[in-house]
């Protein structure tokens, strides 16, 4: 689904990423791992095409991330950020339909919530909490809140950025649980980046080690 190919990326006398070569199976649930500043999210970014590599090919289905629609490339991804990232000024169930209530995959605003709701019953959070503000809810709640709205599309690939940062053990066991029964559900493909090694194992079939800007092993999580 996802292949990088000799993908070399330099900001200025930095070279963050310097030849990486990484393929990632249709419908399997690949988890990058290495320290901050290796350049995961420089790797996450440049295959979203939010960031353009230096030399290097990157394509996602056989196809070039640089080249063809940028709507319809990008309508195929789904993505938890780090911090959440929701949307102070909306409620819940609007952070949760972004998508659906603009652009190319905009649906009827009843429809919208409806599919919000379900969403959010997904991540096991009640309906009432679908008119809240993300002010008025707990970190955890939010990364559910995040979680939703990054499968409220039915993507075909899902991106997770650091998806337990900030959490309790208990609530980071309980989203890596989420991640891997959603991703499992949907046949999606799935690129988590993370530190957190109970992470690794619990949302892994396979697994890259990133470091001095190349994947230096690669492989199932039982050989890891």
């Amino acid at each position: 689904m996802i292949t990088l190919e000799n993908v070399h990326k330099a900001f200025g006398s930095k070279h963050v990423l310097q030849g990486v070569n990484l393929t990632i199976e249709k419908g399997t649930s690949m988890v990058i791992i290495g320290g901050s500043g290796t350049g995961k999210s420089v790797m996450l970014k440049s295959v979203l095409g939010l960031v353009t590599p230096d030399s290097g090919q990157i394509t996602v289905d056989g196809n070039d991330v640089q080249k063809g629609d940028r709507d319809a490339f990008l309508a195929r991804f789904g993505m938890l950020f780090q911090g959440g990232a929701l949307f102070d000024s909306l409620p819940v169930w609007q952070n949760v339909a972004f998508r659906l209530l603009r652009g190319a995959l905009k649906r009827p605003k009843a429809e919208a919530r409806e599919i919000a709701i379900e969403k959010l019953r997904r991540v096991g959070l009640k309906p009432e909490t679908a008119d809240l503000f993300p002010s008025e809810l707990s970190g955890g709640m939010q990364k559910r809140v995040g979680l939703a709205r990054a499968i409220a599309a039915e993507p075909e690939i899902i991106f997770f950025d650091e998806p337990t940062t900030g959490l309790d053990p208990i609530m980071a066991g309980v989203i890596n649980e989420l991640i891997r029964e959603i991703v499992t559900e949907m046949g999606a493909t799935a690129m988590t980046i993370t530190h957190d090694m109970s992470s690794v194992r619990a949302i892994a079939d396979n697994i890259a080690m990133l470091h001095d800007g190349m994947i230096k092993w690669t492989g199932p999580v039982a050989q890891l």
